[in-house]
């Protein structure tokens, strides 16, 4: 089996970090297809408490030069109201600007979410899931590296579905104390993603996900594995020192690794991941990165 690639690129300029990893990685065939981007925008807080406007703009650029019929920036925000959020990052105006369409999921009529009941479901009666997620030819992801001070631990490609996901099953995932990992994880059971970028240049250690301790990573990562990217994000924070939650055992057995796993949906393990660093400057950092991911 073709081993999971994660690029990694050491820049202190995300949209250089972001042209990097995705010209290494390679952008998936777009041409005459409709692809959403989801960002990471649960609030308007700077990165990495939402995904930086440099980020988004770089990784529309790079979409609309592959030809696409329509490309749709979509989103659920949560605590804070979609539309505000899109508002005070300058989305609509990134919007006219480049030609995109914005979409915010919590203002779709019932009819545009479908029920998806993933097996051996954590949720007691399954979720509620964004059909234009279903419906587009490709999604592109946008995360960031960061620690979760809630129940999450960590908030980083697999958590990023949460904004797919209907407000009305918020209550029921934030308040499943033992659950609430693996019920991230099911989440993703709904889709698959062309590509995810990770945006490490600035990165929460502790804290999250709104605010926390930051850290000056200078890291950007990409990959078509939302697995072996938020384990390799793990090893990353560890290489740095994080929080107990993130950095007790293997990453592997973390819940929201783990579940993901058994659902199929990326590398069983860090020997299925080729971590590559897309330049001479970046092989350092790539170094320390595997020490803690093999560890």
């Amino acid at each position: 089996m073709p081993k999971s690639k994660v690029f990694v690129a050491l820049d202190p300029d995300r949209a250089s970090g972001t042209r990097k990893v995705v010209g290494a990685l390679g952008m998936p065939d777009l041409r005459g297809k409709s692809v959403l981007v989801k960002p990471n925008f649960n609030t308007a807080d700077p990165a990495p408490g939402s995904t930086h406007i440099d980020t988004l703009r770089t990784m529309i650029e790079l979409v609309k030069v592959q030809g696409p019929r329509r490309v749709v920036v979509g989103d659920r925000s949560g605590p804070a109201k979609t539309a505000k959020v899109f508002q005070e990052k300058g989305v609509f105006a990134l919007a006219e600007e480049l030609g995109f369409e914005c979409l915010i999921f919590d203002e779709m009529p019932k009819d545009r979410w479908v029920k998806i009941r993933p097996p051996g479901s954590h949720w007691v009666n399954g979720f509620w899931f964004a059909k234009p997620v279903l419906e587009a030819d490709a999604v592109i992801g946008l995360c960031c590296l960061k620690t979760h001070q809630y129940g999450g631990h960590f908030t980083m490609s697999l958590k990023l579905t949460t904004g797919m996901v209907h407000s009305r099953n918020m209550t029921e995932l934030h308040t499943s104390v033992l659950n609430q990992r693996n019920m991230i994880a099911e989440m993703n059971y709904a889709y698959r993603p062309a590509l995810v970028v990770m945006d490490g240049v600035e990165a929460f250690c502790t804290g999250g996900p709104m605010t926390g301790e930051r850290w000056r990573a200078n890291l950007t990562l990409a990959s078509t594995d939302r697995v072996a990217l938020d384990a390799v994000g793990v090893a990353a924070l560890r290489s740095h020192g994080t929080t107990k939650k993130v950095e007790e055992g293997a990453i592997f057995e973390l819940d929201q690794i783990r579940r993901a796993v058994e659902l199929g949906l990326g590398a069983s393990g860090p020997e299925e991941i080729d971590l590559l660093p897309v330049n001479d400057e970046s092989k350092g950092v790539v170094e320390r990165i595997l020490e803690k991911l093999r560890a």
